[in-house]
C-alpha cells in the first residue's frame, strides 16, 4: 500500500538491536571449584537425572577439569612406578572412575540429543503454525468486507500468536517481519475507531515501560551474566507487544535500547576482563614450562641433585594447579607442553635412577674389596707403613660413589671396625711416643724464649754465636706432636730469619766499611770500578743460571729435595755477595768524590 504504518520502519530498527543482543557471546557463569574425579563424578551423575538443566559451559568445565585431575592421577601413579624401580614401558593404569565418567557422561549426551531433536521438532510445527496464522492475517486484511473484520478476531489471532512457542532460529526474524507489517497494515486499513486505538496504545505504553524501568534495574545487578539472560527475556517481551502511539515510539523504544546497552557493555566488559585473566594465565603457564624446559639434566649428576630438582618441579607443578585456565584455543595446548617438559624430567630421571643401580653395585663390590684389605691389615705392628696404606685406603674410600643405602651402614661399619682396630692397637702402643714429644715440644718452646731474648739491633758476636748454639740444640731435638709441628717451626725460623738478616746487614756495613778504609792513596778508581763490575757481572751470570736449573729440577724425591735446597741457598749467598759488591762500588765512588 501507498501509505505505510510508521510502527513498520520502527520494528524494522528494533528488530536489528534484539538480533544483535541475541547473537552476542553467552558463556557459564562462575565455575564451580572440584578437587578430586570423585566430586565430578557425583555432579555428572546429578545432571544425569535431568541433564536438560545443565549448561553447556559446565559440562566442558566439568570435562577438562576431569581429565585435568586424570591426568595428575597417572603421572602420580607413573612416577611411584618408576620410584620403585620399575621399567617405564611395564607400567598401566587402568581408571574405573574413567568409564564410570564416560558412561554418566554418554547419558547425559543421549538425552541431550533426544530433547533437542525433540524441541528442534516443535519449532519447526510452531513455525507452521505462524506461517498458518499470517495466511489467515493476510485473508483478514485482503478481505473486500474488512470493515466488518472483528476486533476481537484479531486480538484473539495476536494472543494466538503469541502462545506459540520458538522456531528455528533462521526464521525468527522472516516471520516476526511479516507478522510485524502484516499487523501495521491491519491497523492503518482497518482505521479501527479512534477510542479502541488509543485505548490499545495506552495499554502497550504501560507494558513497554514496564519493560524498560526492568532494564535500566539490570544495571545493578551484581552478576553481568545473570543481567544479559534476563534482558533477553525483556526483549522477547518487548517484541511481543504491540506499537504505541506515533509520536512516543521512538521515545520508549530509545530508553529501552538505552538500558539494554548498559546491560550489554557490561556483559561484553565482564567477558573482556576474563580474556584478559586468561591471557594473564597464559604468559604465567607458558613461564613455568619455560623453566621446567631450562632445567639442564645433563649437569645432575648425583642423587641429591635430581632429587633439588624434583622438588623444584613439583613446586613449578603445584603453582601450576593455582593458576586459572588460558584461553580456551591454548588451554591444552600450554598443557600438553607443560606436561611434555615435565615427562621429559621424570624420563631422564628415571634413566639416571637406572644407571645409578648399576654403579651402586658396582660400588659396592669396591668397597667390599677394601673392607678385605683393611682387616688383612689390622693386626700389623708395622705401625708406619701399615697406617699409610689404610690411609690411602680411606681415601680411596671416599673417592667411591654411594651403595645400595640397604647395605650403606653394615658396609661402612665393617670397613670402620677394621681401621679402628689397628689405630687403637697403635695408640695402645706408641702412648709412650707421644710423652717423648710433649717433652721435646717443651724444649723447643724454651729455646725460641732465648731466641726472642736477643736483641737484633744490639747483638753481639757472642750472641751470635748463642745462637749458632741454639740452632744446633734444636735440630738435636726429636719430634713434637703433629699438631703442633707447624706452628712451632714458624715461631722459630721466623726468629731466626730475622737473626740472620740483622746479623747479615751488620756483617755487610762492616765489609763495606773496611773496604773503603783499604783504599790507598793513588788508587785507580776506575780500573778498579772496572774490576768489581766484571765480579758482579759474572756473579748475576750465575745467579740466572741457578735459576734456569731450578725450573727443570725434579724435587719429588728426598735427593732432590736435598740438592734444591742447597741451590737455593748458593743462590742466596751469591744474592747477598752481588750486593755487597754493588755496595762497594758505591763505596769506591763516595772515596773518589772527597
Amino acid at each position: 500500500m501507498e501509505n505505510q504504518n510508521p510502527t513498520a520502519e520502527f520494528t524494522q530498527q528494533e528488530n536489528a538491536v534484539v538480533e544483535a543482543t541475541e547473537t552476542q557471546s553467552e558463556q557459564s557463569t562462575e565455575q564451580r571449584t572440584y578437587s578430586s574425579t570423585a566430586d565430578i563424578i557425583i555432579r555428572i551423575k546429578e545432571l544425569a537425572q535431568d541433564p536438560l538443566t545443565a549448561s553447556k559451559e559446565e559440562l566442558e568445565q566439568l570435562k577438562q577439569t576431569f581429565y585435568k585431575l586424570h591426568r595428575i592421577a597417572v603421572e602420580a601413579a607413573r612416577q611411584a612406578h618408576l620410584d620403585n624401580g620399575f621399567a617405564p614401558e611395564d607400567f598401566k593404569f587402568d581408571s574405573a572412575e574413567e568409564e564410570e565418567y564416560k558412561s554418566a557422561m554418554n547419558i547425559i549426551k543421549e538425552k541431550r540429543a533426544e530433547q533437542q531433536q525433540k524441541e528442534e521438532q516443535a519449532r519447526e510445527e510452531n513455525a507452521l503454525r505462524k506461517e498458518a496464522l499470517l495466511e489467515r492475517l493476510q485473508a483478514m486484511i485482503d478481505s473486500a468486507d474488512v470493515e466488518q473484520a472483528s476486533y476481537n478476531d484479531f486480538k484473539a489471532l495476536q494472543q494466538e500468536w503469541k502462545n506459540i512457542g520458538e522456531v528455528p532460529a533462521t526464521k525468527v526474524s522472516d516471520l516476526w517481519k511479516r507478522y510485524q507489517t502484516l499487523t501495521e497494515r491491519f491497523y492503518d486499513i482497518l482505521k479501527l475507531n479512534i477510542e479502541f486505538r488509543e485505548y490499545d496504545f495506552k495499554k502497550n505504553l504501560e507494558a513497554k515501560t514496564r519493560l524498560c524501568e526492568a532494564a535500566e534495574r539490570l544495571a545493578e545487578e551484581e552478576d553481568a551474566i545473570s543481567a544479559f539472560h534476563q534482558l533477553q527475556k525483556l526483549h522477547q517481551e518487548f517484541r511481543e507487544i504491540g506499537p504505541v502511539a506515533r509520536e512516543l515510539r521512538e521515545e520508549v523504544w530509545t530508553r529501552f535500547k538505552e538500558a539494554s546497552t548498559v546491560v550489554n557493555k557490561r556483559h561484553q566488559q565482564h567477558f573482556e576482563e576474563l580474556k584478559q585473566r586468561e591471557n594473564d594465565n597464559l604468559e604465567k603457564k607458558t613461564a613455568l614450562c619455560e623453566k621446567v624446559e631450562s632445567i639442564d639434566v645433563a649437569t645432575l649428576e648425583t642423587y641429591a641433585q635430581w632429587n633439588d630438582k624434583t622438588q623444584e618441579v613439583i613446586a613449578l607443578q603445584e603453582e601450576w594447579k593455582t593458576i586459572g585456565y588460558a584461553p580456551q584455543k591454548m588451554n591444552n595446548k600450554i598443557f600438553e607442553r607443560f606436561r611434555a617438559a615435565c615427562d621429559a624430567f621424570f624420563q631422564r630421571k628415571a634413566e639416571f635412577y637406572k644407571g645409578m643401580k648399576d654403579n651402586l653395585a658396582t660400588n659396592l663390590e669396591k668397597k667390599i674389596a677394601l673392607c678385605e684389605k683393611a682387616e688383612a691389615l689390622q693386626d700389623s705392628t708395622e705401625w708406619k707403613a701399615t697406617a699409610d696404606k689404610l690411609t690411602a685406603l680411606q681415601r680411596e674410600w671416599k673417592s667411591i660413589g654411594a651403595v645400595p643405602k640397604k647395605q650403606s651402614d653394615a658396609i661402612w661399619k665393617r670397613f670402620n671396625a677394621a681401621c679402628d682396630a689397628f689405630f687403637e692397637k697403635r695408640k695402645a702402643a706408641t702412648s709412650s711416643q707421644r710423652t717423648e714429644e710433649q717433652e721435646n715440644l717443651a724444649k723447643k718452646r724454651a729455646i725460641i724464649e732465648q731466641l726472642s731474648a736477643i736483641n737484633p739491633e744490639a747483638a753481639t758476636s757472642e750472641d751470635q754465636a748463642k745462637m749458632h748454639d741454639l740452632i744446633k740444640e734444636w735440630n738435636s731435638i726429636g719430634h713434637v706432636p703433629f699438631r703442633e709441628k707447624d706452628k712451632i717451626y714458624k715461631q722459630y725460623k721466623a726468629l731466626i730469619d730475622a737473626l740472620f738478616d740483622t746479623f747479615q746487614k751488620n756483617e755487610a756495613t762492616r765489609r763495606v766499611a773496611r773496604y773503603k778504609d783499604s783504599i790507598k792513596e793513588g788508587t785507580n778508581i776506575a780500573r778498579e770500578r772496572e774490576r768489581l763490575l766484571r765480579i758482579y757481572e759474572n756473579m748475576c751470570g750465575e745467579i740466572k743460571t741457578y735459576e734456569n736449573n731450578l725450573g727443570f729440577l725434579n724435587a719429588s724425591s728426598k735427593s732432590g729435595n736435598s740438592l734444591v735446597a742447597e741451590m737455593q741457598r748458593k743462590m742466596e749467598k751469591l744474592k747477598a755477595d752481588a750486593q755487597l759488591v754493588l755496595k762497594k762500588i758505591a763505596a769506591l765512588e763516595e772515596k773518589e768524590g772527597e
